[in-house]
């Protein structure tokens, strides 16, 4: 296979397209989820070749697998946030004939510490829906305080933590991506969850982390793999596609991370014994880099991440990625073909976006089940 001199250049939106057929969307998770199908990709060589062990080493495997292909000395890095059931579904409060009405939320709004109260969200009818209306979810009418930019409200939901845990427990349904039609609701509590998901927080789960069982995470560390812990709360992007023609333009709305001491040292002794540092899913690269410093090494610590990662970026603590198959024109897609660049050696981003895509074809002619239940990829060199 050849490089397409007539792609548009890697700044432009249209670059980041590929069809993909709607049959390969994966409506449900794999049983087990271990089961899934993973890509392997040994980045290497010159980009405009690839072949089955060619320049560019592709192997077929299943997920399971993918303990033969990390290293003792490795250090696997997990985003352990969990998915809220944060959509509502109830009626207008201010409406006479109580029309149906829709919260998405998305991120608590920083207040007191641990503040819960008051959150940004999506709503629908977003045009009925202004500051002052309120929507009736469960008998409690939550009320929307205040407006921000892109159609974001802000709304009121309760009063602390624990009140807005239990009533989002109680009323609220997991925020599957609009791609997902026919699961089982019933089982999307556990089905859109990672197994090691501890802290509460996100509106959309860190899907390259599906893939994980507790099973499969013990044989990795039996491996003489360590495994540290990070997290990011997903928020509103992974609901807004990239709309500038020109990526360079787009802007990433801001999302909490944070990186424990822990994770920190973890990253430390793992630079330290020259092992790699593998991210299980765009969003640890995220967090790894929103605090990486000079020498590979991470900052303990939080903060409101906007990093928008895309071609020409300056990798620091990422030496290897294990990803789902991304939405055409998506950030994450971006992330990927600037990760792929950064292993060849950060000099040929073109070639390396040409690369990706035909890896995304031949995912695709094999088919690969692609978006959050979809098979996975390991990209490393």
């Amino acid at each position: 296979m050849t490089c397409d001199s007539e792609r548009p250049g890697i700044y432009d939106l249209d670059a980041y397209d590929y069809y993909l057929p709607e049959s390969l969307i994966a409506q449900t998770p794999a049983v087990p989820r271990d089961a899934a199908r993973l890509l392997v990709w040994r980045v290497f060589g010159e980009f405009c070749e690839f072949s089955e062990f060619g320049e560019h080493k592709v192997r077929h495997r299943v997920f399971g697998d993918i303990v033969d292909y990390l290293r003792p000395g490795d250090l696997l890095v997990l985003n352990d946030t969990k998915v809220l059931p944060a959509r509502l579904h109830g009626v207008r409060a201010d409406s006479g004939n109580g029309g149906k009405a829709e919260i998405l939320l998305l991120n608590p709004i920083p207040g007191e510490p641990g503040d819960f109260g008051k959150w940004r969200a999506l709503v629908k009818p977003g045009r009925r829906l202004g500051i002052g209306s309120g929507v009736e979810v469960g008998g409690r009418v939550l009320r929307i305080v205040g407006e921000e930019d892109d159609g974001v409200r802000v709304v009121q939901v309760g009063t602390d933590r624990e009140d807005v845990l239990s009533f989002l427990d109680e009323n609220g349904v997991m925020p599957l991506p609009p791609y997902i039609k026919n699961i089982n609701m019933g089982n999307a509590r556990r089905d859109y969850q990672t197994v090691f998901a501890r802290r509460d927080g996100s509106a959309a789960a860190p899907t390259a982390g599906l893939h994980f069982t507790e099973e499969l995470l013990r044989r990795v560390e039996e491996r003489g793999i360590e495994i540290a812990r990070v997290t990011l709360h997903v928020g509103l992007d992974t609901f807004r596609p990239v709309k500038s023609s020109d990526i360079r333009q787009h802007r990433i709305h801001s999302e909490y991370c944070e990186i424990p001491d822990a994770a920190a040292a973890a990253v430390r002794a793992c630079r330290a014994r020259q092992g790699r540092v593998v991210a299980v899913g765009t969003t640890v690269v995220r967090t790894l880099e929103s605090m990486a410093v000079s020498d590979g090494s991470v900052k303990p610590g939080f903060m409101d991440t906007e990093l928008f990662i895309y071609p020409g970026f300056s990798f620091k603590a990422t030496d290897a990625l294990i990803t789902n198959f991304h939405l055409p024109g998506s950030s994450l897609l971006m992330l990927v073909s600037a990760f792929v660049n950064h292993l060849e050696g950060g000099r040929r981003e073109e070639a390396a976006l040409n690369s990706l895509m035909e890896i995304y074809s031949l995912a695709v002619s094999e088919g690969y089940r692609f978006f959050s239940f979809g098979d996975a990829m390991l990209i490393e060199k």
